[in-house]
């Protein structure tokens, strides 16, 4: 089975990748019927000479390949027809601007696995981002809080090689005693973690967190349960949660009330409250002057998170009072980072990650007749239709919606 590594061709332009070198020389030696092409590219982190000093063909011409590997969206004019690819398409939630790329992928033939759509059975992601989001997103936040108060200066993530240079950098700046808040469980939540815990800051228990002062930063790490409570004030579990969100009310203002540093991690379902409201901002006892919204859900849960901002101006500042956006200088500002494609920033560490998990989780499906499904389930497109577990997009695909 030949597999090609696709050129990015999105603007703005990516420099991550599927397998980084040494990744894809992993995969040429596991499996002795795999062959690997890369498409040359000047984008990319790793150069193409990077691939051939380990023996991996680089070429400008995939035709031949049997599955075409990719991270962002393939402009239409670039899809080979008849191929199978995967990708980010971004359009599993209807999103209207790629509407048109669907219906392409459709009409070339093509097969569609999109990242996202890699599952186990219980609809868990396998593979993603989210870690290395989780770790610039905390990077960055710290840098707003060293903008804002002039405290301290670090470099943008996006200039620095790796997760480790990261680190060192926070490990020059002297915190003041802030409270951290970082929600979550998941793997964007776990990625903040380590930059936290990499600082040696404390962590501390929900009780402790609400009831005492601390001489030193602290953070506080909560799940749904611990920002949402029943309206019938029953004490459940969190399927019951994600089953029933209508039944809840947020409780995160006892959090946002001793909070300095809010780091959004969670994930946001359908139907949960938002955590705070505008109306909410602007209540006097309300504290969380920094915001790094890794989740970067617009109008929604996170108040203060009114649009993306993008790796070059990474952080805008809102005025509760007023509902706007305002200088992240003025002394009314919530400082808000809300970059939405914070592993951009480490392309390096992100693509050696993401490769890893490739290998792990994707690759053997191809080698072992799919035993567990995983191909099966994230297969959006084959023989010129929607498969049926996503047949929900026919209207979408239709421009019926």
């Amino acid at each position: 089975m030949k597999f090609g590594i696709i050129k990015e061709r999105k603007n703005p332009p990516d420099k991550r990748v599927v397998f980084s070198p040494t990744k894809a020389l992993t995969l040429k030696n596991n499996y002795k019927n795999a062959e690997v092409l890369v498409e040359s590219s000047s984008i990319r982190i790793f150069k193409d000479d990077d691939y051939t000093s380990l023996g991996i063909t680089v070429t400008n011409d995939l035709s031949d390949c049997d599955v075409l590997l990719g991270v962002k969206e393939v402009p239409i004019d670039a899809l080979i027809p008849n191929k199978k690819y995967f990708f980010f398409s971004h359009t599993i939630k209807k999103q209207p601007y790629n509407r048109k790329l669907l219906k392409a992928i459709i009409d070339k033939n093509i097969t569609l696995y999109d990242h996202e759509t890699i599952t186990k059975e219980n609809g868990m992601r396998l593979i993603g981002f989210g870690r290395y989001a989780g770790i610039v997103g905390a990077y960055n936040g710290f840098r707003a809080i060293g903008l804002k108060t002039e405290a301290f200066s670090l470099p943008k993530a996006e200039e620095l090689d790796s997760k480790q240079e990261l680190i060192a950098h926070l490990h020059k700046i002297q915190l003041p005693n802030l409270k951290i808040l970082l929600t979550g469980s998941g793997k964007v939540a776990h990625g903040a973690k380590e930059i936290l815990d990499a600082m040696h800051i404390k962590q501390v228990s929900v009780d402790n967190y609400l009831s005492k002062q601390f001489q030193e930063p602290v953070f506080c790490m909560i799940d749904v349960l611990d920002y949402n409570k029943r309206k019938d004030g029953k004490i459940l579990d969190n399927s019951n949660f994600y089953n029933n969100p209508e039944e809840y009310v947020s409780d995160f203002m006892r959090f946002a009330n001793v909070t300095d540093y809010f780091i959004a991690g969670h994930f946001f379902g359908d139907g949960s409250p938002f955590l705070f409201t505008r109306e909410d901002a602007k209540q006097k006892d309300f504290k969380i002057k920094y915001v790094a919204d890794i989740s970067c859900d617009i109008d929604g849960p996170v108040a203060s998170t009114i649009r993306p901002s993008t790796i070059e101006n990474p952080i805008y500042g809102y005025h509760p009072q007023l509902e706007e956006e305002v200088d992240f200088s003025n002394k009314e500002a919530i400082v808000v980072m809300a970059v939405d494609n914070l592993p951009c920033e480490l392309p390096k560490d992100a693509s050696e990650g993401f490769g890893e998990m490739f290998l792990e989780h994707v690759i053997p499906a191809f080698f072992n007749n799919d035993k567990d499904g995983i191909l099966a389930r994230a297969k959006m497109t084959e023989n010129g239709e929607l498969t049926k577990r996503f047949s929900y997009l026919q209207d979408y695909v239709d421009g019926k919606e």
